[in-house]
């Protein structure tokens, strides 16, 4: 775990030439993936009219994550700039084949589903790469560059993404994903020396299930990154209003389709509360950010409540700026969990803590938005941040009881 001295600065961790490779290649592929989530939604919710399927496209891109963990292992068994090239690759292929006019929901569903599964192997290589990169606090710092390209991809690709729906039809946009993969893979090959595979135990193979199971071991019997995990895990309840945006908009302005640019403005409202979190998190002393993680994640929701009331576009986009400012605490979870895990397996661990972290987030989006159906998306959305708040307080009492006990124990 991190210790109480000063933090890292950024220009540290700029300086790393390696980091800055693995930063713009995220840069460009997350940026990718937000304008393909726009294009989705309104392509799907233009044809249907259903607030569930608009919603349940969005967590498609999420739910293959709950496969993720049995793909997770390949993050050991082979170098991992290698896995993050291959599946980089291999997404920019897929994706073209979804850039093809006219193709039918059914087939562009599964070829959703294969592209965003190999997000799970693609993701634990570079976490586990990132902690071989850098070490201390500099992974905190890292981690926390990685949350501001993340979200800076996110106000860009939601911006950028209504546009280019209107100028270039959904499925240009889509083309538009499918080229970001390919240059991301490009950054990856020239800018990330090749390492061996870290491997599981010396002479010994085991499959990609076993190695899966005792991930699963590793985290859930030590307390602390079991309260990590599954504060990382909640972040799908605040995320679930993105989910529900389309329909939130046409139901706010009484319209059968909202308007494209009011849904990339909206849905970009979160990321850039979320880089001014993370930008003041990481200036305050690492043991008081670890003392943070669990009140700041029940706050993620707070804000929420009040999108009941069904607020014009201007306060929906500040209380969703809002929750993201709050949800800054994953700029501090995940480096946590990340070096409190041990080296070997470690590539599994924060695979299944990653692709668990993205299907709770489709899991909890596809549920918003049968409620949604129901009780129409703006009280599912308040839904959502009451649980995020329950959910926050609770984590937020185990985290600080399992920290305690650690201390106990050492003394």
């Amino acid at each position: 775990m991190e210790g109480t001295g000063r933090a890292a600065r950024y220009r540290d961790v700029f300086a790393n030439g390696e980091f800055r490779a693995l930063w713009l290649a995220e840069l460009v592929s997350t940026a990718g993936d937000q304008i393909a989530r726009v294009a989705l939604s309104l392509l799907v919710f233009d044809r249907t009219r259903s607030a569930a399927l608009a919603a349940l496209t969005f967590a498609l891109t999420m739910l293959p994550a709950l496969f993720g963990p049995l793909l997770a292992g390949l993050a050991d068994r082979y170098p991992r700039r290698t896995v993050m090239v291959c599946a980089d690759l291999t997404r920019a292929a897929l994706m073209a084949l979804m850039a093809i006019p006219n193709v039918s929901l059914p087939p562009l569903f599964a070829l959703l589903f294969l592209t965003q599964l190999l997000g799970s192997p693609s993701n634990a290589a570079r976490g586990a790469l990132l902690a071989d990169v850098l070490s201390g606090d500099e992974l905190t710092v890292g981690q926390s560059l990685r949350a501001v390209v993340g979200q800076i991809s996110q106000v860009a690709g939601f911006a950028a993404g209504g546009f280019l729906v209107g100028l270039l039809t959904p499925y240009g946009a889509l083309g538009v994903n499918a080229a970001s993969f390919a240059v991301s893979a490009a950054f990856l090959t020239l800018g990330v020396r090749s390492r061996p595979a870290t491997g599981a135990v010396a002479g010994e193979h085991v499959t990609l299930w076993t190695s899966t199971r005792r991930g699963a071991r590793l985290i859930w019997a030590d307390a602390q990154l079991r309260t990590l995990a599954l504060m990382i895990w909640m972040i799908g309840l605040p995320v679930a209003a993105e989910g529900l945006v389309v329909p939130y908009l046409s139901a706010l302005n009484h319209t059968p389709t909202p308007n494209p640019v009011d849904v990339g403005w909206l849905l970009a409202a979160t990321p850039v509360g979320a880089i001014v979190g993370a930008l003041v998190i990481t200036r305050i002393a690492p043991e008081l950010r670890l003392r943070l993680i669990g009140p700041l994640a029940a706050l993620s929701g707070l804000p929420l409540f009040i999108c009941a009331l069904e607020p014009n576009l201007v306060v929906s986009c500040v209380l969703f700026a809002l929750s993201g400012v709050a949800a800054a605490y994953m700029v501090v979870a995940p480096p946590a969990f990340i070096q409190r895990t041990p080296v070997v397996g470690r590539g599994q661990a924060i695979g299944l803590m990653s692709s668990g972290a993205i299907a709770a987030q489709g899991i909890a989006v596809a549920l918003a938005g049968v409620l949604a159906d129901g009780m129409g998306p703006s009280g599912a959305i308040a839904i959502a941040g009451l649980a995020a708040v329950v959910a926050g307080i609770g984590l937020s009492v185990a985290w600080r009881r399992s920290r305690l006990q650690e201390v106990g124990h050492v003394a």
